[in-house]
């Protein structure tokens, strides 16, 4: 189906080049670093979350097209959420993925990930996988760290 594939590099070139939520939040918000040593991708995600709802998540860094559109596509997958709803997000994307992620529930399937869904071609690209989901795993870490 080439229209498809066609429309999701669009979409994903289109965050690439007109990165949504691209900056820092002030403190206190959380900030967490990740590293893709593979590629060479880096990260900073600052996280704001009071009353257990993502108000607000930022990125900042550098790296290639694949890591830099899954960061944009994220916060505007995130925000606005509750954090067991951001939770359910990333299982659901990490799945689509094709990671094996402990906790897999029934009702994550259920979600829609939107834009997200332009990403789901990396799987044919083992290597590109850790690309896509470095700014995920730093939302887990900035996650546990605000509790």
């Amino acid at each position: 189906m080439p229209g498809l594939e066609d429309l999701y590099r669009e979409i994903i070139l289109d965050h690439y080049k007109n990165p949504r939520n691209r900056g820092e939040l002030p403190e206190p918000a959380i900030s967490v670093e990740g590293h893709n040593p593979l590629c060479g991708d880096e990260i900073t995600l600052y996280l704001d979350v009071a009353d257990d709802v993502v108000r607000d998540v930022k990125v900042s860094g550098q790296g290639c097209s694949i890591s830099q559109s899954s960061a944009s596509m994220m916060t505007q997958a995130v925000i606005g959420r509750s954090v067991t709803e951001v939770r359910a997000v990333i299982r659901r994307f990490k799945s689509m993925m094709a990671i094996e992620e402990d906790g897999l529930e029934a009702t994550d399937a259920e979600i829609s990930l939107g834009d997200l869904e332009a990403l789901q071609g990396v799987v044919k690209f083992p290597v590109r996988i850790k690309c896509a989901t470095l700014s995920w795993n730093t939302l887990i870490q900035a996650l546990d760290e605000a509790g």
